[in-house]
């Protein structure tokens, strides 16, 4: 039995959302396989394939015969970035949820980071971004992202954007997230506070994306993000329904 890196970690289920991620999937999967081991002894990576076009999905099969504690979650059709994480909190059975993204701009084994960070009453263990790893427009965007939901939504967390989080499954079983798209990640952070969770925040490195394109940073997908903002806030801050 692996000796726990901190008693209050007792099982952690890892996953990634993975969209035409084949060229990075093997490496997040083997890298937070990596970080578990030398952590817990209980644990489980999930990988939601989200319609992808390319070769991920076989790419996954063949990790599957490598890692028998990985499981993989298909989508025929692609449900968009909420709806994997949606997918992925569903089929987490552990008593911790932890989740980044599968295209490599975080290293999974910092894991283990979010790990030695919980404390006695800790519901969430929240990423920051040491430094962005983007273009210097990507940077521009995201940190006028993060300070109008910041003042919009009223979060505390110093990196909304950062998609690399440890939840403690109960906290999860308190709220109802129905965002399928990007805003899915200030919904979250809205409804944690919601039911007093209380946060943790830790730096990850953040580095340069290896592999293909985002596609948020495009002019149709911001136009979209911004109406699917502007909808959150009025249901979560005007409307107060979760």
């Amino acid at each position: 039995m692996t000796e726990l890196m901190n008693p209050l970690v007792s099982s952690v289920s890892a996953f990634f959302p993975c969209y035409n991620d084949a060229l990075s999937i093997g490496k997040m999967v083997r890298d937070v396989h990596a970080g578990l081991e030398s952590a817990v002894d209980d644990f489980e990576v999930i990988v939601v394939n989200d319609g992808s076009q390319d070769d991920s999905l076989a790419v996954l099969h063949e990790l599957a015969t490598e890692f028998p504690r990985l499981r993989i979650v298909d989508h025929e059709v692609n449900r968009g970035y909420g709806g994997a994480l949606l997918s992925g909190f569903a089929a987490a059975t552990k008593q911790w949820v932890f989740y980044t993204d599968g295209d490599a701009q975080y290293d999974a084994a910092e894991i283990v980071r979010c790990i030695a960070a919980v404390q006695a009453g800790t519901d969430v263990v929240q990423g920051y971004k040491i430094g962005r790893g983007d273009p210097w427009h990507r940077k521009v965007i995201g940190r006028a992202y993060h300070h109008v939901v910041k003042l919009l939504f009223r979060l505390r967390v110093r990196d909304t954007d950062c998609d690399f989080r440890l939840i403690r499954q109960t906290v999860l079983d308190k709220v109802t997230l129905r965002s399928t798209t990007g805003v899915i990640c200030v919904e979250m952070m809205c409804s944690f506070q919601r039911v007093d969770a209380n946060f943790v925040q830790v730096g990850v490195n953040h580095y340069a994306r290896p592999h293909g394109r985002s596609q948020f940073f495009r002019l149709p997908a911001i136009t979209r993000s911004a109406v699917q903002l502007l909808q959150l806030w009025w249901r979560l801050m005007v409307r107060r329904y979760i």
